[in-house]
């Protein structure tokens, strides 16, 4: 009798299970298709609940650069379309819709409830699928982000993926903010950051930003850059203006812009990357102020100490030479050295200084360190060669070559020269509108006295006389002075994906100058990667000196002298 409760037992437990398994059959695989439909309903519904994505704007531009639209999308339920009805409803898709009718037809012979066919749809398109009336075939509609202005500063702006969380640029780094994650609310809080109202949940909207960047600016930056790429035949290239005493970057430019809108597209996923904040490189002559700043900064030498180009420099077996083996007779004092981009004479100031200062105040001017600028992605090199301390590293590094950076640890550098020694902050926000309230971010100082003023004002000096009587002459502008120098370097072969030490032909080549030199409101980077010229003084300095041009212009700067 005992057993054969045991047994009655057993076989109740089995049948139990049986059914259980048998019911999770049916629904996980005969009725997948049903409940997966179900889902994307109330994902839908879930998403439309959520509250708005903030919109995005440049400063002094009422139009905001990123905000949401609604769009229509189509599915269909291919269980419902009549099998005799297929054919010529996969023909009249592919011509309102302008696809594939083969690929329509594919999703036609699946047994589903829901197959997407094609979303972010025009008027046009919408209202002819309205007019057809299909059967099967279903419009929705749900809120995406858009970008009215297309291409334009794509790199700063990144762009929202179908799952609503921000990629790349401003929209991933302040994602929390703008999706409403991070808003502080009066009310009680649920779970995932909803409120409660009326029992039911509805997420705090997200708060608008406004950027430091200015439309106008851009916008020009951008065409020189589109220019560059059709007269120069560059293989890419990056512009920053930024104001070198707030850190408030005006403008970051890109050669390789994308339309945001339809990120998707793209299948290259480094076309998404800002050089700026995500490429390195051996920024050349244009490193020689930040090694003169230091030797200066020190007593080591003064603008005017000379010394004696012997034409080539061995360090350690090492043969060091001038731009095209270039030799310079007679006393050159160190404007000379910066007039004339002399290697020789950055060697021998980075001797005077020392190996372990010249270390010191590279660290100093932000090299070692990212620049904390609120986009995403940003990069650091470790410099392990230059890190190694060889003679050799620190004789290369004194023009520029063997030592890497991004564009805008270089930018951030060089203000320090323009702004009297200190080590500033980039910065993208410049304003945050949340629930009625507005907070501005304030500028933010990283290190003051990197070099002293009077270093500043001496070395500033020097890069005025770079431009009125060096190889940056090609900058100068009537009535202003203008401090800045060239900088050409070749590429090694390691930076272009070739596993082989050494340099190539390649060539970067740029120009970075601040104006009005004594009294600066921008400082101005023009980075290109091997373009059709021999040096940045036919290349990167005419661009630098149209942009200038048009920033003293729209801001109508008062001139520093009668031209």
């Amino acid at each position: 009798m005992g057993k054969l409760r045991i047994n009655l037992i057993l076989v109740l437990i089995f049948l139990f299970g049986a059914a259980i398994i048998s019911r999770l059959v049916f629904l996980q695989i005969s009725q997948h298709d049903f409940y997966s439909a179900l889902a994307r309903g109330q994902q839908k519904f879930f998403i439309d609940a959520q509250g708005e994505r903030g919109q995005i704007f440049f400063q002094n531009h009422d139009f905001p650069v990123a905000t949401n639209k609604n769009y229509y999308f189509v599915y269909a339920s291919p269980s419902g379309i009549p099998q005799e009805e297929k054919e010529n409803t996969a023909e009249v898709l592919s011509q309102v819709l302008d696809l594939d009718k083969e690929s329509i037809s594919i999703k036609f012979q699946k047994d589903s409830l829901y197959e997407l066919l094609k979303d972010r749809l025009t008027e046009k398109e919408a209202l002819g699928l309205k007019e057809k009336q299909l059967t099967g075939v279903y419009l929705g509609e749900e809120k995406l982000r858009n970008y009215p202005y297309g291409e334009l500063a794509s790199h700063i702006l990144g762009f929202v993926n179908k799952d609503g969380q921000g990629q790349y640029g401003v929209e991933e780094y302040w994602n929390d903010l703008l999706a409403g994650k991070e808003n502080i609310l009066e009310g009680e809080r649920g779970l995932l950051g909803y409120f409660f109202t009326n029992s039911k949940a509805v997420q705090a909207n997200g708060a608008n930003l406004e950027l430091t960047i200015d439309y106008n600016i851009q916008y020009f930056a951008e065409k020189l850059l589109n220019n560059a790429q059709k007269n120069l035949d560059i293989g890419g290239g990056t512009i920053v203006v930024m104001n070198p005493n707030s850190g408030e970057i005006l403008a970051l430019a890109d050669s390789s812009n994308f339309d945001p809108n339809k990120y998707y597209q793209e299948n290259d996923l480094r076309v998404f990357q800002t050089d700026a904040i995500q490429k390195i490189f051996e920024p050349g002559s244009v490193f020689k102020p930040i090694t003169m700043s230091g030797a200066i900064n020190e007593g080591s030498v003064t603008p005017y100490t000379t010394y004696r180009d012997p034409g080539v420099v061995e360090i350690g077996g090492w043969p060091i030479y001038n731009y095209d083996q270039r030799s310079y007779p007679g006393d050159i004092t160190m404007t000379g050295v910066l007039e004339r981009s002399i290697n020789t004479g950055a060697v021998f100031a980075e001797s005077q200084l020392g190996n372990q200062k010249f270390s010191d105040y590279i660290k100093k001017f932000g090299i070692f360190e990212k620049t904390g600028i609120d986009l995403a992605g940003e990069i650091l090199s470790l410099n392990k060669e230059f890190k190694k301390g060889y003679d050799i590293g620190f004789a290369t590094a004194s023009f520029g070559q063997g030592i890497e950076m991004t564009p805008i640890q270089l930018v951030r550098a060089f203000s320090s020269i323009s702004n009297g020694g200190k080590l500033v902050k980039p910065y993208l926000v410049k304003k945050i509108k949340n629930n009625g309230n507005m907070t501005e971010i304030r500028p933010e100082i990283i290190e003051s006295g990197v070099i002293s003023p009077a270093t500043a004002s001496k070395v500033t000096a020097m890069l005025v006389s770079v431009v009125e009587n060096g190889f940056g002459k090609a900058a100068k502008i009537p009535g202003y002075y203008i401090a800045g120098k060239t900088g050409t370097a070749q590429v090694s072969f390691s930076s272009i994906g070739i596993n082989q030490s050494g340099y190539s032909e390649r060539t970067w080549q740029s120009f970075i100058g601040f104006a009005p030199a004594f009294d600066p409101k921008f400082i101005i980077l023009v980075k290109l990667n091997n373009p059709a010229t021999k040096t940045a003084e036919y290349s990167a300095v005419p661009i630098f000196k149209d942009l200038a041009k048009y920033i003293i212009d729209y801001w109508q700067i008062p001139p520093d002298y009668e031209p």
